[in-house]
């Protein structure tokens, strides 16, 4: 893995709450418009909190 790399995976951020979600039990995917990639904490998750990708707007539970 590159250092870059590295640098990413630790600044993933959940897009709902915004907590930092390296290292915990988060799901990451691509935006089902864009393909960017978004983030969510397991606790945004349970609770179904919606999120909103920050490149096209797209949103979603």
């Amino acid at each position: 893995m590159s250092q870059s790399e590295s640098d990413q995976r630790s600044e993933r951020r959940c897009v709902s709450c915004g907590i930092n979600v390296a290292g915990t039990a988060a799901a990451t995917f691509k935006c089902p418009d864009c393909g960017t990639q978004i983030s969510r904490c397991a606790k945004c998750r349970k609770q179904s909190n919606l999120f909103e990708c920050p490149d096209c707007g797209f949103r979603g539970p």
